[in-house]
């Protein structure tokens, strides 16, 4: 084993993720949570209800002054941004409209990519399953950090940088860690999304554009709400690779703070999860969880035992190929 993933490497573990056994316990002891599975008729009000006032938001904002643009970005519109990525996260496991139709899911991911301003949605989908099914996997999950960010980003003042760059290194870290080819869905996400960015330039002008952009990177990066980027599995205990936060802030974020549940039953919508935590309490309860996301950042940028080094890394046997 090495340290606890401050400095020097990351924690390779030989033995399973912990999810796959627990569900398995918790379904034998408590059946009816498979009644939870499936989709929730609401999460498409609510995210369509977000996109639309981002696209008024638009409008609005499309006088005002500059620093105006990026004060209402960092301060409501990339707050909306990033819980939209939540929902296409969500949206992700086909909790909008469940399995069977698996396409529509697809498509409204990317209706809910509009206001992210940056084709997100397709690319995310096809690498979210590999996180779940090869959690912590070298080279498989690409959530886990470069060695290069690991070795480089371990001070306070590099690790305050990683934080606000974070958009970058995940949309760049699965180009080099684990390349796929480019499939027509995302094909389709980047044309939606272009051409709806050139409807609002030629509306509005250029200001709605970096108010959409600079909202989602600004808030993807140092900011509250990305706590949970941090929180969700960076081992803050030795041992423990997945942790929950049950705090106010799960509100805007379609619970993914309900991190445990989510990975032990990811086909159960966000807004059911606390109902798990709740039929399987005592699975839960004693686990390590964190109480701020705020907290969680600085403790990050501030403690010498944590950093991007500070992951639960196993190898799983399989043809990446296959």
């Amino acid at each position: 084993m090495g340290k606890r993933g401050g400095r020097g490497d990351f924690e390779w573990v030989y033995n399973d993720q912990p999810h796959t056994s627990r569900r398995k316990e918790i379904l034998a002891k408590y059946p009816e949570i498979k009644s939870l599975m499936g989709p929730d008729p609401q999460l498409k009000w609510v995210v369509s209800g977000m996109v639309l006032t981002q696209l008024l938001a638009c409008y609005l904002v499309h006088d005002l002054s500059w620093k105006w643009i990026f004060f209402w970005a960092y301060a409501f519109g990339g707050c909306i941004n990033h819980s939209l990525t939540l929902a296409i996260h969500d949206i992700s496991h086909n909790v909008a409209f469940g399995n069977k139709l698996a396409k529509w899911n697809r498509w409204f991911a990317m209706w809910a990519n509009l206001p992210i301003g940056l084709p997100y949605s397709a690319s995310f989908k096809k690498y979210h399953i590999d996180h779940h099914r090869y959690l912590g996997g070298d080279q498989l999950d690409v959530d886990i950090p470069t060695d290069i960010e690991g070795w480089f980003f371990c001070t306070p003042a590099r690790k305050v940088v990683w934080l606000f760059l974070q958009p970058l290194f995940y949309a760049l870290r699965p180009l080099l860690v684990n390349p796929k080819p480019l499939g027509q869905l995302e094909i389709l996400n980047a044309t939606v999304q272009f051409t709806v960015d050139f409807i609002i330039y030629y509306l509005w002008g250029v200001k709605p554009i970096v108010y959409l952009i600079a909202g989602s990177v600004l808030c993807m990066g140092l900011h509250p709400i990305s706590g949970h980027f941090i929180a969700e599995h960076y081992m803050f205990l030795k041992g423990h690779e997945t942790y929950s936060y049950y705090g106010p802030l799960n509100m805007i974020t379609f619970n993914v703070g309900y991190h445990m549940e989510h990975h032990d039953f990811p086909s159960i919508p966000g807004s059911k999860l606390p109902q798990v935590k709740k039929i399987a309490a005592e699975y839960y309860d004693f686990l390590p969880q964190h109480t701020s996301w705020i907290r969680v950042l600085w403790d990050f940028v501030f403690d010498d035992s944590i950093g991007p080094y500070a992951r639960i890394k196993r190898q799983y046997k399989i043809n990446k190929q296959g």
